[in-house]
């Protein structure tokens, strides 16, 4: 059984950054779980599928194949053999993500491929329900959060960065907004803090800060 870090939390809390860092620190596997099912989004809206036509999504599941490599240490998603990391990012491809991961179907499309990265590599796992239901017996448990108008700024100055032109910062804000609400109510594995996890908001801190405050509960 390899070592596990579980960080959780809601979007835009800088899961995906402060994990990424506290795997190198330790010289873990990075396993972003929300990048998979970004990648089974991309399969569905390539076949014309929308967010609410839940049973094509459920049939969809069927014929995607979700793989993970690693390139100079970076995880890479793979659909049915070809690469689609650089897809992932999309707000369309987020959104979708967001409504069909709360599938019994598309959850267990994912679940056993998670799980059994952690029981053979030592690693750091971030997504929704990764202490809660993932990994419920990870060695340390992360939710990680910030405050709503925190994590619609970080998020609506990272889609500046990559050229996002045609979006408001009110628009993200109830985008994150709508997320939290489809995260923590969806009936399948909702979002929460697990009960022994360790809490941070990272709403007044710089990244250093939480990666360090990660560490000290790590071995």
């Amino acid at each position: 059984m390899g070592y596990q870090i579980a960080i959780d939390g809601p979007a835009g809390a800088g899961k995906s950054t402060i994990a990424k860092r506290v795997a190198k620190e330790k010289g873990f596997v990075y396993v972003d779980t929300g990048a998979m099912y970004r990648g089974l989004a991309v399969h569905f809206l390539q076949k014309g599928i929308r967010p609410q036509e839940t049973d094509k999504i459920a049939e969809a599941c069927k014929d995607a194949e979700i793989t993970i490599g690693y390139e100079a240490g970076t995880q890479q998603i793979y659909l049915n053999g070809v690469n689609i990391t650089a897809k992932l990012r999309g707000e369309e491809v987020g959104n979708m993500a967001s409504v069909s991961s709360a599938l019994p179907q598309v959850r267990e499309k994912l679940l056993e491929l998670q799980r059994q990265l952690a029981r053979t590599r030592d690693v750091v796992m971030d997504g929704r329900d990764i202490g809660t239901h993932v990994l419920p017996d990870a060695d340390v448990k992360v939710f990680l959060t910030a405050s709503v108008k925190t994590r619609a700024k970080r998020r609506y100055d990272e889609l500046k960065e990559k050229g996002v032109t045609n979006i408001s910062y009110t628009e993200v804000e109830k985008d994150i907004i709508e997320r939290d609400e489809r995260d923590m109510n969806r009936p399948i594995a909702p979002l929460k803090r697990a009960a022994d996890a360790v809490e941070i908001d990272s709403s007044e801190m710089f990244k250093e800060e939480v990666v360090e405050a990660i560490l000290k509960f790590c071995r």
